[in-house]
């Protein structure tokens, strides 16, 4: 019995050391293929510039268009090839939409490059200018947003897997160590003592159970009581007024600069801010209706139903979580969070965002948005 268990023991220590070794050469090949993503995505925004600065060089002063059209072609020839690249080796199914909506854009760029070389050949320099910087321009700007755009969502996939991994590695690691715990336990001879024949006699003539120590209560973790309070102070709400308390509450215990209750529709309608905390009500006024198919962290999370990320950079000290408002028949908006740079990685943070954006979806029905954006202009 004593060799069955040390070879029980032997065989969960190197399975999980097998474990995490291969989770580790994944992690690493993981890690290699994201680098090896940014820097391709780098050069493909640099591709983008150099296309848009090509065509604006068409309408200026210097080596001519004949020149800048060769280059304009080369150009975009390796935007459309890296673009493909990318979607070919894209993991995630956001970054792959993002790739195949910049395809579609660099299709439109060489169909407004078509335009401007006819205006060109034609002479007309003052149209060929006017759809280069009202068109082009944009064009190129979008495409390079659309690549951004999925080279944050496969960041933010491998981040995921990673943690997946590792959450992994640490379950094979203490199942491995409760084994082992468990085999030392077995193997350890308990000592006996042997009762005196006076003893023995008390025994049989009285039996004494052990005292047995009363059971403590589990203690629920604190994000647990936060989630629950907060969905009982949710099934209280009566009017906007008391969301409004609600949403400020919300912000507190987050740490969130603003909050904005975006509503549209199973259908798809555009999205509007029908409630807010944090921002004034000239700057919810003049907020604009997103659509759908917007490019942006709200029409994303609003048309996936998946909740977005919207990381901090350099130069803007805050990042952000969007997470759906999703109803019986679909996702009818979007909960959006603003917070502090470096926060908005926060599992906990963004669990409770989902958290939140459910229970606003049994209180802001879509039914309601009319009755709720009037209420809020008054």
């Amino acid at each position: 019995m004593r060799a069955i268990f040390g070879a029980a023991a032997l065989i969960a220590i190197g399975a999980a050391a097998v474990f995490v070794i291969r989770a580790e050469k994944q992690i690493a090949l993981m890690t290699a293929a994201v680098r090896a993503f940014d820097l391709e995505a780098r050069q493909t925004a640099d591709a983008f510039a150099e296309l848009r600065s090509g065509q604006e060089a068409y309408v200026a002063a210097g080596q001519g268009a004949d020149f800048w059209i060769a280059r304009v072609a080369a150009a975009t020839g390796r935007a459309k090839a890296e673009v493909k690249s990318l979607r070919l080796g894209a993991r995630t199914g956001p970054g792959r939409q993002a790739l195949m909506e910049a395809e579609a854009t660099v299709a439109d760029l060489e169909t407004t490059d078509k335009r401007v070389h006819e205006y060109l050949n034609a002479g007309d320099r003052l149209m060929a200018a006017d759809v280069i910087f009202a068109e082009g321009g944009n064009r190129a700007a979008t495409a390079a947003r659309q690549v951004e755009t999925a080279r944050q969502a496969e960041r933010q996939g491998a981040d995921a897997d990673e943690a997946e991994l590792r959450r992994r590695q640490a379950a094979a690691l203490a199942a491995a160590a409760a084994v082992s715990a468990a085999v030392i336990v077995l193997l350890v001879p308990a000592r006996r003592s042997h009762p005196s024949p006076a003893t023995r006699e008390a025994a049989r003539v009285e039996p004494i159970a052990p005292p047995t120590a009363p059971r403590q209560p589990v203690q629920s973790p604190q994000f647990l009581k936060i989630a629950a309070d907060l969905c009982t102070e949710f099934g209280r709400i009566r009017d906007v007024d008391d969301l409004k308390r609600l949403l400020a509450q919300v912000a507190n215990i987050m740490g969130a600069r603003g909050l904005i209750v975006w509503l549209g529709s199973t259908g798809g309608a555009d999205l509007q801010p029908v409630v807010a905390h944090g921002y004034t009500a000239e700057t919810i006024a003049r907020m604009p209706r997103l659509r759908r198919t917007g490019d942006n962290a709200a029409a994303a999370a609003y048309r996936t139903g998946v909740q977005q990320i919207v990381l901090a950079r350099p130069g803007r000290m805050c990042g952000g979580i969007v997470a759906p408002i999703l109803g019986v028949d679909g996702c009818i908006g979007a909960l959006s969070v603003e917070m502090p740079e470096g926060t908005e990685g926060s599992e906990p943070i963004q669990t409770l965002a989902t958290i939140i954006a459910s229970q606003l979806a049994s209180v802001v029905a879509a039914e309601a948005v009319a009755d709720t954006a009037l209420r809020m202009a008054e």
